[in-house]
């Protein structure tokens, strides 16, 4: 064998467009291509899609014209949907969010991610980019029953302040729900399981001020209400779409999101390591 051939032979071969130097791709790659992977299978899941867009403005419509004529909320409100469509938007992102459990337990159970190992790609990717695909479904649903709220008589007032700060409260919202749900689903043996673990945090809009005055609830529920990570963050949407004075309400509902991310993410790393020993 001549040497030009050894050498030939020896010489590793790389991808193209790729050289010497190169590294392989990071964890943002890996996270862009998880998200893009995850946002694909949402599209295949039509039922669960319809569901979590649906039911959300099911509700809304159930409070508004079964319901809104009958509970009065002690405020200057002209109509009940000016008082419950804040509400609304969190229960959407709640609903969303639950989607995400199952979708990881899915993937934990099928033995994907055993393939994921195989090609380098960690934990932290695959869970980031069920969060993020998660985050973007939300706000597609998000805009949905804002849409239809505007449509049956929701008229906000906010500056465009208000707007931007009830953005951010909405956005680190659906953010940690959806961390959270990724967590639950590495927590839970069986997609099923995950589903139902996910029922009580798409719950705790309703012990909260979502739908009627917290004042107006029994005083071992009110007490809970008042101090749930829900409640600060209805009543900062509230206020900043109605062009009202919050204070520092918005800075708390952002302080329990961010805790809430944080607990999820820390929490999800070693719940993986347990899960694919």
């Amino acid at each position: 064998m001549s040497d030009t051939a050894v050498r030939r032979r020896s010489t590793p071969v790389r991808p193209a467009g790729t050289s010497a130097g190169a590294h392989g791709p990071g964890p943002l790659t890996h996270t862009a291509v998880m998200t893009a992977r995850a946002l694909r299978l949402s599209s295949r899941t039509v039922d669960a899609l319809i569901t979590s867009l649906a039911l959300p403005i099911m509700l809304m419509l159930i409070f508004v014209y079964f319901f809104g004529g009958a509970i009065d909320t002690g405020t200057e409100y002209d109509s009940y949907v000016m008082y419950v469509v804040p509400g609304v938007l969190l229960l959407s992102a709640g609903f969303g969010a639950a989607t995400t459990a199952t979708a990881v337990s899915e993937d934990m159970k099928g033995g994907v991610i055993d393939r994921f190992r195989s090609l380098d790609v960690g934990g932290t990717p695959v869970l980031a980019g069920h969060a993020a695909a998660s985050t973007v479904r939300n706000l597609c649903a998000t805009a949905l029953v804002f849409g239809v709220a505007l449509l049956i008589g929701f008229r906000p007032a906010a500056t465009w302040r208000g707007w931007l700060l009830a953005a951010v409260v909405l956005i680190a919202y659906i953010v940690a729900l959806s961390w959270i749900s990724a967590a639950i689903g590495l927590l839970a043996r069986t997609p099923e399981a995950a589903s139902g673990f996910t029922f009580f945090m798409s719950f705790l809009p309703y012990p909260s001020s979502a739908f009627v005055r917290t004042e107006s609830m029994p005083g071992w529920l009110h007490g809970f209400a008042d101090h749930q990570p829900i409640t600060p963050a209805i009543e900062s949407l509230r206020g900043l779409l109605l062009g009202e004075e919050m204070g520092g309400t918005p800075w708390i509902a952002l302080a329990w999101a961010a805790g809430m991310l944080a607990v999820a993410i820390a929490a999800s790393g070693p719940l993986f390591r347990i899960r694919t020993r």
